[in-house]
């Protein structure tokens, strides 16, 4: 068994164990993935001042996330076809997070169902939700993730239409994917994967088919994905949403501070700063860049998270130092699931919180809530100042 030390080492084993389908569809982003890149490589621009001589004993790093205790302020974010990276991958990671003490948000284009996740984890998760046209699915998506106890609902508002994600469609990845000579071949490679698919019935996007009107089969799905997104959204129809669901609600998808005011005035009580990990608009800034403008209008509103782009706990310590209450980690806790399952995911978690509390210590705190901007240099214009 190899040394994992660093997310980097579960990307290696990843990359190896899982097929260059489902590794390209988490490793990739939209047209020249730019914003993909810049997403990490920002993260690299921002210095932490260390300090000595300070009592480092007793460290935490609990705090809240809309309300809700943490184990560290990080959740595992909505990522579609995870049960297709390692079997039953949303069920696995649903546990690890559980058991580790972080939040986990099944998305809505899931291989494991609302029902199978609750009736197989002992703890409340959240629910991501798209902005669809139908109403009578939308409304019958929220009733589902309340009878299965889902704490939360995250609304995701920057997908009405797709950005073009080259790797994908050379692939043939779709809903569902197109299979070809070349992607059977290199399954065919992948031993412990198909095992692992094979001993479960999961295969299928479990929220969609038998919910969704006429969606039965592969060709249904196909045809209700390609017109089931809403290009006519506006904050009205998100207005609508909110009196679907009468829990915390979070939306996902802010990148302008004139988006994040509207975003708590249809009451909202978080607010994700994301660029969709790149797959959307690309040439748009990293979402550690538009972070901070975004606090400072609106952080006395309303609770402002992050994601995209964080890699490790040091990425998690500077985005909290600029103020966000909580991080998402989407491809970091992949490359765990689909390196080692449930395993692979706890491993990931464990890593980030390591780099997060050492981190912490050598700035000179032993609480993540007391973490502020202090600990950071930020290059002059990192967050604005543009012509």
């Amino acid at each position: 068994m190899p040394v994992i030390t660093e997310i980097e080492d579960l990307k290696r084993i990843y990359r190896r164990r899982v097929p260059k389908m489902f590794y390209d569809y988490c490793e990739s982003g939209s047209w020249s993935e730019q914003t993909f890149r810049e997403n990490s490589s920002d993260f690299d621009k921002i210095y932490l001042k260390q300090r000595v001589a300070i009592d480092m004993a007793g460290r935490s790093t609990q705090t809240q996330m809309i309300g809700q205790d943490v184990a560290m302020p990080v959740a595992l974010a909505p990522v579609g076809l995870t049960g297709m990276q390692h079997a039953d991958g949303e069920i696995k990671a649903a546990r690890a997070a559980a058991e580790f003490g972080v939040p986990f948000c099944l998305s809505t284009m899931s291989i494991c169902s609302i029902e199978d996740v609750a009736e197989n984890t002992d703890k409340p998760f959240w629910m991501q939700v798209y902005t669809l046209k139908d109403d009578d699915f939308m409304q019958r998506l929220f009733d589902r993730a309340k009878d299965a106890k889902c704490s939360a609902a995250v609304i995701t508002v920057d997908l009405q239409l797709l950005g073009q994600r080259h790797k994908d469609l050379k692939n043939g990845l779709s809903a569902p994917p197109k299979l070809t000579p070349q992607s059977v071949a290199n399954m065919m490679t992948k031993v412990q994967w198909g095992l692992g698919m094979l001993g479960t019935k999961r295969r299928f996007f479990g929220n969609i088919v038998g919910h969704a009107k006429d969606v039965t089969d592969a060709s249904s799905l196909s045809t209700w994905t390609s017109q089931s997104f809403d290009q006519s959204l506006d904050w009205d129809r998100i207005r609508a949403f909110r009196k679907m669901w009468d829990g915390p609600l979070i939306i996902k998808g802010i990148m302008d501070v004139r988006d994040a005011l509207e975003a708590c005035n249809v009451g909202a009580d978080a607010i994700i700063v994301s660029n969709h990990g790149g797959r959307q608009l690309d040439g748009a800034l990293s979402s550690i860049r538009a972070l901070e403008p975004i606090i400072d209008a609106v952080g006395d509103k309303i609770e402002v998270h992050i994601d995209s782009g964080i890699r490790s706990g040091q990425d998690v310590l500077k985005a909290t130092a600029m103020g966000a209450k909580g991080c998402w980690i989407g491809r970091a806790y992949i490359y765990g699931l689909g390196a080692m399952g449930q395993a692979g995911v706890t491993k990931a978690l464990e890593v980030m919180h390591k780099e997060l509390d050492v981190s912490m210590a050598l700035t000179g705190h032993t609480d993540i809530n007391t973490v502020d901007r202090d600990i950071l240099m930020v290059p002059k214009g990192f967050s604005g100042d543009w012509g």
